[in-house]
This record gives structure tokens, sequence and C-alpha cells, in this order.
């Protein structure tokens, strides 16, 4: 299903068609297109029958990406790139978003495709579409959203259920096709008309009614803010930033600055005696906030309360990276979860990289931080351009096999991989 463009998103596409091409040739220039290292996209062939996982082959090393290769950055992105010993080429950042999108579009996952495992991914396929002349990327979700029929998971109130009106909105805007927004915004009203309580105890049956776990700040509050923004009805921000504040004030701890999975994890500890914290459960809420702000007026009364928490979160996210660019599943007790992991370590490279890029954070301060951890990301880039080191779903610190795979993980590079490149110079 290719898409029509309106002529508003006609005319933005065109503009980021010219200054992909300027930026990515001047990237090739600059970086001498050394070593072989291509970066044009390989073609999406359709779907395939996933290789057998085996033994995980080594990943791909990342291309030089030294300053002296780096195109001169404007004023801006002077200033935000200060103290950062190895900002990425925007070529070689696109390259790496387009063959870890091409590999996860070619090996698509059996979980369900209007579930939130999925959902993630074409988050992040959408992200990449902003930056493809070709509509390559827009077309293959618009014909994923006509195969879901444009509808949300069968649960109405669970938030996993309704990450999915992400991309349907996101190409609602692109369009103006009234039919990729029908449904959610039939279940969205549904939902407002009938709320249901506000106890987020975790034991309870029905807790999944309810944002009781803090990976639903991803999954449901900018749907909410960005059915909004194309109804032009308050009504959906309104009750998503009442509910935010819900599940924050029971989950969030307000001296570690970060979300408890959800009830059950208050009073567990880690080995080591510190509270446990989950890396992808906070990734989720910190890109959350992000893409919530993104959807949300300036002007909007509790702006300021989310910006505060962002800066509280990302401040904590920081002290936590570790020496090799990634966090680790268990964050205040790393070494009793040795394990690199990218899916929460690219959830936070995103939102640390787009508040950089929103001037909410100091670009000094946080730039290094992101492109240590872009750095390490891009070597769980196999050759063919599956993303390995995911944990696999779950809730809690664990252990899994390093050639573990997910939409969700290449969903969440492919975001991080949008302001990585966008704070490198691209456009």
């Amino acid at each position: 299903m290719a898409i029509t463009l309106n002529p508003r998103a006609r005319l933005r596409h065109h503009g980021y068609r010219l200054v992909t091409i300027f930026a990515v040739a001047g990237a090739l220039v600059a970086a001498g297109c050394s070593d072989g290292y291509q970066v044009t996209p390989s073609p999406w062939t359709g779907h395939k029958e996933a290789p057998d996982e085996g033994t995980a082959s080594t990943p791909v090393a990342p291309p030089d990406t030294s300053v002296a290769t780096q195109p001169t950055p404007g004023p801006e992105m002077a200033k935000a790139i200060v103290g950062a010993a190895n900002p990425p080429a925007p070529a070689a950042v696109l390259e790496l978003m387009h063959r870890v999108a091409d590999w996860q579009l070619s090996y698509p996952s059996t979980d369900p495709k209007s579930g939130w495992v999925n959902a993630a991914f074409y988050d992040g396929v959408m992200a990449l579409a902003k930056f493809d002349p070709e509509q390559k990327y827009s077309n293959a979700m618009a014909e994923q959203g006509k195969i879901n029929r444009w509808d949300l998971g069968t649960r109405a109130y669970n938030a996993d259920d309704h990450a999915v009106a992400q991309f349907y909105l996101e190409l609602y805007e692109l369009t103006s096709d009234p039919q990729m927004v029908q449904a959610t915004r039939q279940r969205f009203d549904q939902i407002y008309d009938y709320p249901q309580s506000d106890n987020l105890d975790f034991s309870r049956t029905d807790h999944d009614n309810r944002w009781s776990w803090c990976d639903a700040l991803f999954m449901d509050p900018p749907a909410w803010a960005r059915l909004s923004k194309v109804t032009g009805d308050s009504k959906y921000l309104d009750s998503a930033d009442r509910r935010w504040w819900v599940t924050a004030d029971f989950l969030y701890d307000k001296d570690e600055h970060l979300f408890y999975r959800d009830s059950t994890f208050f009073k567990q500890q880690e080995p080591n005696g510190k509270k446990v914290f989950w890396s992808r459960g906070n990734g989720l809420v910190v890109a959350g906030l992000a893409r919530f702000l993104d959807y949300m007026p300036k002007d909007y009364p509790d702006r300021a309360k989310y910006l505060k928490q962002f800066a509280e979160m990302a401040e904590k996210i920081k002290s936590l990276q570790q020496d090799d660019g990634l966090w680790r599943t268990g964050l205040l007790d790393p070494a009793s979860h040795p394990q690199p992991e990218a899916s929460g370590s690219a959830f936070f490279t995103y939102a640390l990289a787009w508040g950089v890029n929103q001037g909410v954070l100091d670009g000094a301060t946080y730039s290094p931080v992101v492109f240590k951890a872009w750095d390490a990301l891009s070597q769980c880039v196999q050759a063919d351009g599956k993303l390995i080191h995911v944990q696999p779903v779950g809730a809690k610190p664990e252990g899994f096999p390093e050639s573990s795979h997910t939409p969700y993980g290449a969903g969440a590079f492919l975001l991080a991989g949008s302001e990585v490149y966008k704070l490198v110079g691209g456009k």
C-alpha cells in the first residue's frame, strides 16, 4: 500500500529528501567511503524464514568515526558535541538504521502484529521514515496498518494493546486518511467515558486495566497526546496527563529518580542490598516521556513537571552507564547482572539524544554519553542487520542468551538512531 501524502506532509517530505541527499553526500565526502563501507540501503525483498539462531556471530565493528572525518558542524551542533570524543558520521548512523530495519522487516516476529512487541518496532521504522526520500518505510508501515485493519489489540483497557496506535496516528498526520484513526478514537472514547479506578496494586486480577506497570507509560500516553493533536480535542491529553501522575506518584522513587516496574518490586532487593530497578522498564518510561512531551503543547500547564522528571531521570541514567557504553538489566547492581543489554540501553540513548536535540539537556554533558552508547549499540548489530544482546520479554533484571533479538529491540535502536542522526547534523 503506497501512501499518498497530504499537501503539508508532502512539503515536509521533499524538505527531508533534499537535506538528506546533501547530508549523506557531505558525510560520504568527509568519510571518504573508506574500506568499502556502503551507505546505500539494501532493498527490502519481503518476508523470509528466520535463520537458525545457532551461535551468535561476532558483532560488526562500527566504521571509523573519528572527529577528523566529520563534516564541520554548525554553531548549534558545535555546542552539542563539546567533550564528545567520537561522534559518528551521519551517513554511518543512517546506514546502520537501514540495515537493522531491513533485517527486522525481512524476518518478522510471530508476535501479534497489533501488540506492543511489534508496535515498538513500528515506532522505530516511522522514525527512520522521516529520512527516507523513497517512502519505502512509510509504505511498509501503511501496508502493515492495512493488514492490522487499523485496529488495536483485543484487550480494551490494556496499554500494551494501545501502543500500535502511535504509528497509525503518525501515518494519519501524513495522509489525513480517517480510517487510520477511527478504531483508536472509538477505543479511547470508550476508556474516557468508562474509566477504571486509580488502584494500581499489581496483585489485583484486573491490574492491567490501568497503568499499573511502568512500561505502560511508553505504550499509551504518547498515543493519547497525539490523538489530541490530530483531533484538536484536549480531553485525550488531559486524561493521559492525569493518569501519568497517578502512576508516577505510585511507582516513581523520588530518591533514586527511577521507576519501579510495578508494586511487587517495592520491597525487593538486589544481591548487593539495593533496590530493584529494571533497565528496559525505565528505558520505556523515559522514552515514553520524551514522546509524550513531543506531542504536548509548549504551554501545557503540567509541561514543567514533566521536564523536571525527565531531567531527574536523565541525570540518574547518565550516572549508571557502564564503561562499555551500555546499561545492565539491574541498574543499581551491575555486578550481579554483568551482561550488556541493548533494548533498555537503546531507549535510554533515544531519550538522552532527544533531550539534547530539544535543548532540555546540556549538550556538553550528555552528548558524550549518547555517542558512547551509540558506539556500543552499533557493535550489537551483526553484518546482516540483526540486533542482538536484547533481553526477551520479561519484567525484571535477569540473564539471557547474547544472541537474543526482538522487534522492540530493533525499534528502540531505530528510535535512538533517529535522534543521534539529528544530533550529528543529519537532516
